[in-house]
């Protein structure tokens, strides 16, 4: 193991938090920077700063290339204008290929080297001639990556059965294991509409209140509590409105 100091940035509201070598740049909390990644280059907020993290030996670790200048915000905001017409263009080859799979989201790299599609699928899929589709007309790499259901969710966004938007998509950096087991110790209705979200696993919120239902203070032995309770009733005060 090797200690590396490092910064925190995500790349999407509620994403993950990734760690990049600050390479003797000194960012600020919601700072713009400008990462290298397999991609290209990429444009990311700064949400943790400096801290040390023990780091495999085999395991490379990228760099934060610079801040972020008014060119690179201008270019990621002409990149975010570019995506429809792309998202567009993928969905009728889909059509035409008829492939077995959804299309979620896409994005380009900031310098445009390379462009993602993002899909769901039930299995794999044969998607080697619509990459090659695609790179004529963008001309550009393009990478196809396969999600989860919980993954789709959290990139689309929605409103869940609490008329709040999904957590996931809101605040959550990453998913936690999620267990039926959790539900019961919280006493729910194991009713799967009731405990389950808009992706159809288990509703992230139910880990919210895990660590309170395993704390010791909370399991009350019911015997002893019956044993204290008296008929004597005492009013204190009669002001009661």
């Amino acid at each position: 193991m090797k200690k590396y100091e490092v910064v925190g940035v995500k790349f999407r509201d509620a994403g993950k938090i990734y760690d990049y070598l600050p390479a003797n740049i000194d960012c600020v909390i919601n700072e713009k920077v400008v990462i290298e990644s397999d991609k290209g280059e990429d444009m990311g907020t700064v949400m943790v700063l400096r801290h040390e993290v023990d780091v495999e030996d085999n395991q490379e670790m990228k760099s934060i290339i610079r801040k972020a200048t008014a060119d690179d915000i201008e270019r990621s905001e002409n990149n975010k204008k570019d995506t429809p017409k792309a998202f567009k263009e993928c969905r009728k080859l889909l059509k035409e290929a008829k492939l077995d799979m959804k299309l979620i989201a896409c994005e380009y790299s900031l310098d445009r080297s390379k462009l993602t599609y993002f899909f769901t699928a039930e299995g794999r899929v044969d998607f080697r001639q619509l990459v090659k589709d695609l790179a004529r007309v963008f001309k550009t790499r393009i990478e196809m990556r396969q999600i989860g259901v919980r993954d789709a969710t959290k990139m689309l966004g929605g409103f869940g059965l609490c008329g709040r938007e999904f957590c996931c998509a809101s605040f959550l950096h990453k998913f936690d294991n999620i267990s039926i087991k959790m539900a019961k110790k919280q006493n729910l209705i194991l009713n799967p509409i009731k405990i389950s979200g808009v992706c159809g696993r288990l509703m992230c919120c139910l880990v919210f209140e895990k660590d309170g239902y395993n704390a010791e203070h909370l399991y009350i032995d019911k015997d002893k509590v019956e044993d204290d309770i008296t008929d004597e009733l005492i009013v204190t005060d009669k002001d009661l409105i």
